[in-house]
């Protein structure tokens, strides 16, 4: 369990935000990097032992990855989850509102139903992602009021509860470009749009899991060597459909593992070089593990990028 979390007042943040109404947060201004090096100058505590953590999201979340996860982490480590396909904050949030493959994803031991589970503060950690692309989980979903919305509830059940926003990545095929994408969005998106206007709601800074970061900056790590051994492209980290042509967006068992690394670092604040890599998919069967070398590489771009994002909570 976490020692005791601190609670950081943002007033000062919500004011600099404040004036654009509650219904209109596209048009809110990004805040300035020095705002934003204020608010997350602290960093969180270490935990003391092994978490209990809820994920709250879609298939960019999946079975495999907390189960991962949770090996990385040791035995005492547990979770939950709430999955659907695509799924929004939005749509996970409001009963009239449809999940997609709500019945498959959740049929499983590990479900638990979202707002009972947060709700209950029992989860030391809240994981959130929203829905793929992000620019329309803003302009349809209201990203950023949903964000704050499961923050409060987690919160006003247990103030201890720490919030963390899962960065995902958008399709390799996309026109704008993978690297470029993700190195635009992360600040123009996932905080600017998101994360920043939830704070002006929340009492408290809700952090971040860096992914998208983490994956990038391990293709263009990989590029940099001339290839490491099996990864000589990104596609080799994403699944191929039945049809053997390549999933433009779900990570295969490298992929998740990549992920994995990056969730265990932020909420464990340990450095994962020297962790396994032989690792069990969520149904018990042997996932495809990395090359020891290539292993070693995800671990330390993980902890690299980690060091590089104060708002992770992660200390440098």
């Amino acid at each position: 369990m976490l020692h005791l979390t601190r609670r950081s007042a943002v007033a000062g943040l919500g004011l600099a935000l404040a004036g654009a109404g509650a219904v209109a947060w596209q048009s809110r201004p990004d805040i300035s990097a020095e705002k934003a090096r204020a608010l997350y100058a602290q960093p969180l505590m270490k935990p003391a032992g092994a978490l209990k953590v809820f994920h709250l999201g879609h298939s960019l979340v999946g079975r495999d990855m907390p189960a991962m996860l949770a090996q990385l982490a040791g035995p005492e480590h547990t979770y939950k989850s709430q999955l659907g396909w695509g799924t929004s904050l939005k749509q996970h949030w409001e009963p009239d509102q449809v999940i997609n493959g709500f019945a498959e994803e959740n049929k499983r031991p590990h479900f638990r139903a979202a707002k009972q589970a947060i709700g209950s503060g029992a989860f030391d950690a809240v994981v959130v992602t929203e829905m793929v692309e992000i620019a329309d989980a803003i302009r349809y979903h209201d990203a950023a009021t949903y964000l704050a919305r499961w923050a409060e509830l987690a919160w006003d059940a247990n103030p201890r509860t720490r919030i963390y926003l899962y960065e995902t990545w958008h399709h390799t095929d996309d026109g704008n470009g993978w690297l470029t994408r993700i190195d635009r969005d992360l600040r123009k998106y996932w905080l600017g749009q998101v994360k920043y206007p939830a704070l002006t709601r929340t009492d408290a800074p809700i952090h971040l899991i860096p992914a998208g970061q983490v994956m990038a900056a391990f293709v263009r790590a990989a590029q940099a060597s001339g290839g490491t051994p099996g990864i000589t492209t990104l596609h080799d980290l994403f699944a191929r459909r039945d049809d053997g042509t390549p999933d433009t967006i779900h990570f295969n068992d490298l992929g998740a593992y990549l992920v994995a690394l990056t969730h265990f670092a932020v909420l464990y604040h340990r450095n994962p070089v020297g962790l396994p890599y032989a690792l069990l998919r969520a149904d018990g069967t042997n996932a495809h593990a990395p090359d020891p070398q290539t292993a070693q590489l995800m671990q330390q771009v993980v902890w690299d990028v980690i060091q590089r994002h104060p708002e992770t909570g992660v200390a440098a």
